[in-house]
């Protein structure tokens, strides 16, 4: 569904935008380094820390102390402890799992640990057309499954988190690269051209916002599965924004490109 493009502005001289004060950079990068520094922190995820960069990833993904953010898929909980460590005691992280996990002999029983550990985590079963979570979050984060998620109703999922999201709430989105592909590459692959991301998350009404190289690898052919990729495949990480409120539409042929 094509939303409305829109832009902040200010009221000129007689009022200013709004600002709201929050943490500052340096206690945002001491959380998160902390988050990464973890000694509850599996030893095998802390192997895999050289690769996926988790402390990189996250300050660019826009990761505060504070924040409320819904994981999608999170999977063996990588970046949920991360992500759980980084927004402390007085955030909180949805953990989004798809039904066929739920039903599953024991197919919760591992995020349901983890979450029993870290206090500020809540297992969420998702039903993308049905759940609400119980507030309006400043984050919903997806690695490595926005591909999967592509060979189904991806339109329904990216309205869900714009739907799910705060005004001037993040997406971020990151997964294994098929440049110029489009979505040809998705079930056989398992990758994405970051192009056709682009185009259906704006097409929810996100507009973009960063993109990061961090993750990239320029050894890799695109044309095999990740697996097969040593020592890892190339991968590509966008950062949405939510349109906020106090907001005016502009026709999109005068917005500015990313």
């Amino acid at each position: 569904m094509k939303r409305l493009f829109l832009v902040p502005i200010c009221a000129g001289l007689l009022a200013s935008c709004a600002t709201t004060s929050g943490p500052t950079s340096v206690e945002i990068q001491a959380a998160i380094a902390s988050s990464v520094a973890d000694p509850r922190r599996p030893e095998a995820d802390v192997a895999r820390d050289p690769l996926r960069k988790p402390a990189e990833i996250t300050r660019f993904a826009g990761v505060e102390p504070g924040m409320a953010i819904a994981e999608i898929a999170p999977g063996g909980g990588y970046y949920t402890r991360v992500l759980a460590a980084s927004v402390g005691p007085t955030g909180k992280v949805y953990a989004l799992m798809p039904a066929f996990f739920a039903n599953r002999p024991g197919g919760l029983d591992g995020i349901n640990a983890l979450a029993a550990e870290y206090g500020n985590v809540e297992v969420v079963v998702i039903d993308y057309a049905e759940t609400q979570l119980p507030e309006e979050v400043d984050l919903v984060w997806t690695t490595e499954n926005y591909h999967d998620m592509a060979n189904g109703n991806i339109a329904e999922v990216n309205d869900w988190a714009f739907n799910a999201l705060k005004p001037n709430g993040i997406y971020f989105v990151e997964d294994h690269s098929a440049p110029g592909t489009g979505l040809t590459a998705t079930s056989t692959l398992h990758r994405i051209d970051p192009e056709a991301v682009v185009e259906q998350v704006t097409d929810a009404g996100f507009e973009l916002e960063a993109r990061s190289s961090l993750l990239h690898n320029l050894d890799d052919p695109h044309d095999v599965s990740p697996r097969e990729v040593e020592p890892t495949s190339d991968k590509f990480a966008l950062r949405f924004r939510k349109p906020g409120r106090g907001q005016v539409y502009v026709p999109p042929f005068t917005a500015q490109s990313h």
